[in-house]
């Protein structure tokens, strides 16, 4: 095996704890019926699809929304629907990222969106007063590249902005199918579980 040089995390059920069920009932709470069939704690559907992959807007996401709720929705409220999926984000994690970085190259490969990254990318993000960007050598999102996860693409365009090799590589994600495209492309891979401590884990495969 190559020396590792690059870790590549997930946000969300890496990063920071996740749930679904807590994003649909924010959802629900603001009007968006349909919410539990539209949400998905990998891929989204319609419109929260459209957000991720770059088609639409926050802006045009915002008026969507509001069509579907049959009621005005602010940015706020909106933006407070999409931060139900982010239950915690343990400092510990944050601590142990620093460290990492004194040794690897660290970057964020995400399916997200604006208003999640709004908080994120802010002072906003941990009880340091630090923003996600403080923890890592670069944030690759999904709206910005116009590609999602597990497709491809959005893998190949990270590769080549980073200047990284597949096989220096260790990619750490929750879902399966994004796991399997990081092999087929020649990482390394870790699949921790949503919300458990994996740093005891990741630390054993560096070594």
């Amino acid at each position: 095996m190559e020396r590792i040089k690059n870790i590549v995390f997930d946000f969300g059920g890496v990063i920071v704890n996740f749930s679904r069920e807590a994003a649909v009932k924010k959802f629900e709470e603001i009007g968006v019926a349909n919410a539990n069939d539209l949400l998905d704690a990998y891929h989204q559907k319609g419109a929260f699809l459209q957000v991720e992959d770059g088609t639409i807007n926050a802006e045009e996401f915002r008026i969507i929304l509001s069509e579907l709720a049959g009621k005005e929705l602010t940015y706020e409220q909106v933006k407070e629907g999409w931060l139900g999926f982010m239950l915690d984000v343990p400092q510990y994690r944050l601590e142990y990222l620093l460290e990492l970085r004194k040794k690897y190259k660290l970057y964020i490969l995400s399916n997200t969106n604006p208003y999640v990254m709004s908080w994120a990318r802010s002072n906003d993000f941990t009880i340091a007063g630090r923003p996600l960007d403080d923890y890592f050598d670069k944030i690759y999102t999904s709206y910005e590249l116009k590609a999602v996860k597990p497709g491809k693409t959005i893998f190949e365009l990270m590769i080549k902005d980073a200047d990284m090799l597949p096989g220096e590589t260790l990619f750490v994600d929750d879902g399966p199918a994004n796991i399997k495209m990081a092999k087929e492309l020649g990482m390394m891979t870790f699949q921790p579980i949503n919300g458990e401590d994996w740093r005891d884990d990741l630390t054993a495969l560096l070594k």
